[in-house]
């Protein structure tokens, strides 16, 4: 009966052996798949040195605006808009006769402080006058040579001066004008001084382009057929919400003074250190970058997991294998992003498929 027994179990061990060893294949087939992907070869061929062409208006970094400390009328405006200034040059002074009139007023009170001090300390050296009455005489009469000093002080800032070499831009008050404390009277800059900047906009991808200390050649239509050198300065960290560019600077070599006007219009082109190259992956044809400087446009679709700054795409080196990798994100164009730093040993970037890889997922090339 055993060996009948054992006979007819035989057919079903037989059975269950074959369904674990097909589940077992499955599993292995599972993890070993080949995914199927497009790449964008980041060390594609170069489509020419990416010269950023941008336009903006001449400016300087110091612009100020003047004003008197305390209120009045404007006795008298001593320049115009346009005229040049010298450092301490006298602009334009307030009607004197209530300013004086205040300080003769803390003056008096100063002198009347002092002699009530000494009257109350020759009484305290007679023991008339306790020390209480000394002590209080004195503090009074500090406090009236304040009041003088603040006096004296606010006189000599009811005019103004120039505070450095430059151009009147703008006058904003005119002579008989009651003004209060603060009002703006002159905006001035220190364009004498040749300092100017091209103050130009940016979009996001030519933001994380350019960096500071990029040469650039500017054109100025007051000097027709000449160009000049200039230097990116600096660049914006934040976004124009009125215009929703960037905002970058750019420092002239070299300016005559006589030859820029404040907010006169300027052209530049700047050549960025990393210099952008276009590729063709595939059928798409995608605006990628020199793999070893960037930044890097790449689609939308090749990155995963973004947050904030910081996402993750797929690489390969040897378009068999997968590899994550961290990537800085530097901006949002319409169909792209700009990766500015992550890919700089990258051959090639996945640009489909990365949604059903992990890190070192077998892949073959479309």
């Amino acid at each position: 009966m055993k060996t009948i027994h054992a006979l007819l179990l035989l057919p079903v061990l037989t059975v269950f052996v074959a369904s674990c060893g097909d589940n077992k294949a499955a599993e292995n087939k599972t993890a070993t798949e080949v995914i199927p992907v497009k790449l964008l070869p980041l060390n594609g061929q170069s489509a020419g040195t990416a010269s950023i062409a941008v336009s903006g208006q001449f400016t300087t970094d110091d612009e100020t605006m003047l004003s008197f400390k305390v209120g009045g009328i404007i006795q008298s405006l001593l320049v115009k808009e346009g005229d040049a200034i010298r450092t301490g040059q006298l602009l334009a002074t307030l009607n004197p006769t209530e300013i004086n009139a205040q300080v003769t007023q803390a003056q008096l009170g100063f002198e009347k402080a002092q002699r009530d001090y000494n009257r109350v300390l020759h009484l305290y050296q007679d023991s008339v006058a306790t020390l209480e009455q000394l002590q209080n005489a004195k503090t009074g009469m500090s406090i009236a040579e304040e009041q003088y000093k603040s006096a004296e002080f606010n006189r000599s800032h009811a005019q103004i001066r120039a505070t450095s070499n430059g151009y009147v831009l703008r006058k904003l008050a005119n002579e008989g004008q009651l003004v209060q404390p603060g009002t703006a009277i002159f905006e001035t800059n220190g364009a004498q001084s040749g300092n100017w900047l091209l103050r130009v906009d940016l979009s996001n991808k030519q933001w994380a382009a350019i960096q500071p200390q990029d040469k650039a050649t500017v054109e100025i239509e007051s000097v027709a057929g000449k160009t000049f050198e200039g230097t990116v300065v600096r660049k914006a960290e934040g976004v124009n919400q009125s215009s929703g560019t960037f905002k970058a600077d750019i420092r002239l070599n070299g300016v005559k003074p006589g030859t820029i006007a404040y907010g006169m219009f300027g052209k530049a082109v700047i050549e960025p250190g990393g210099n952008i190259k276009t590729v063709a992956a595939a059928s798409d044809k995608v605006a990628g970058t020199d793999s070893k400087g960037g930044p890097w446009a790449i689609p939308y679709d090749a990155l995963m997991e973004g947050d904030g700054s910081t996402g993750y795409v797929f690489i390969t080196t040897d378009n068999k294998t997968a590899h994550k990798v961290t990537v800085t994100i530097g901006g949002m164009e319409k169909d792209q992003v700009i990766i500015t730093k992550g890919l700089e040993n990258a051959p090639a970037l996945i640009i489909s498929g990365s949604a059903y890889l992990t890190d070192g997922s077998p892949i073959s090339v479309k």
